[in-house]
């Protein structure tokens, strides 16, 4: 009994701190002047096939694995076929929305054949963009 109350307070202290996060800003943490992240392979206009390999590169910053807080360091968010989120609230978990909270630098995914748009965006400890937003150029390729 005593262990079904615990999950069951900790159950409703996360779903109520899930719900405060979602209507409140956290602080974004300053990105160092000239950081830059771009999307080292495929590039823009390429025709590649699935599963494709998706290299990150960055430059100005560090990275750092999500949970980790040190000046001037994040972790890559690639939004696959998507735009942008919220730059105010923390990255937001999909299959359009992939995080890389260990401090990943490149990703296979599998996409079907068609166009496609590709595009990072560096997050903070907390998952959330940096002031100002630390992002590449989204760039389009083609899956046979």
């Amino acid at each position: 009994m005593r262990t079904v109350l615990l999950a069951t307070i900790l159950c409703l202290t996360t779903a109520a701190g899930l719900a405060w996060a979602a209507h409140h800003e956290l602080p974004r943490h300053a990105s160092p002047d000239g950081a830059e992240v771009y999307i080292i392979s495929p590039k823009d206009g390429a025709t590649v096939t699935s599963p494709v390999t998706v290299l990150f590169g960055l430059r100005g910053m560090g990275v750092a694995p999500a949970g980790i807080d040190m000046p001037g360091t994040g972790h890559h968010h690639l939004v696959v076929d998507g735009e942008l989120p919220d730059l105010n609230a923390p990255f937001p978990t999909s299959d359009k929305n992939i995080h890389f909270g260990k401090g990943q630098t490149e990703t296979t995914i599998d996409l079907p054949p068609g166009k496609h748009t590709l595009q990072l965006i560096m997050g903070d400890m907390n998952h959330v963009p940096h002031q100002p937003a630390v992002t590449s150029k989204k760039i389009t390729i083609t899956v046979k």
